[in-house]
């Protein structure tokens, strides 16, 4: 994968598709500064799952998106974003990094994602949850404004 490649978390692509949510226009300005600058963004299965279970459990800043309009969201994210697969070299990866880390509970989703990049070789993740990837040596973390 290209140097200039960026990893976007589900916490953006969400903020970035709902116009109530309090992180829309610090998303939106996000994902708009990396395409300017000629960043590849990346998303992974997990993000899409993660999209669209968030999506159609319950509104979202008060708006509720039903199935076909989630799934029509995510066809246009998948339009502008390279989908990064995972597969036994990714399972190693994140049973690495839990056992280097401690990481438990919930936090395997992050640690799956960190996973997914270096196993693809993107080191830089766009997220509007910096803490949640602060244990991970190696890749650089870029908040969203609120």
């Amino acid at each position: 994968m290209a140097v200039d490649a960026v990893f976007v978390d589900t916490s953006v692509l969400v903020a970035a598709s709902v116009a109530g949510h309090p992180g829309h226009i610090g998303a939106r300005e996000g994902i708009r500064a990396l395409v300017t600058s000629g960043a590849a963004l990346c998303i992974s299965p997990q993000v899409c799952r993660e999209f669209l279970a968030v999506l159609t459990r319950q509104p979202v800043s008060g708006r509720a998106f039903s199935v076909e309009e989630a799934l029509a969201a995510l066809d246009e994210w998948r339009l502008g974003c390279s989908l990064l697969g995972e597969d036994e070299d990714t399972v190693a990866e994140c049973l690495r990094l839990a056992r280097a880390h401690g990481v438990r509970g919930k936090q395997v989703h992050d640690c799956n994602l960190v996973a997914v990049m270096l196993t693809h070789g993107v080191l830089r993740l766009l997220t509007r949850n910096p803490a949640d990837f602060s244990r991970y040596p190696g890749i650089t973390v870029d908040a969203v404004r609120p």
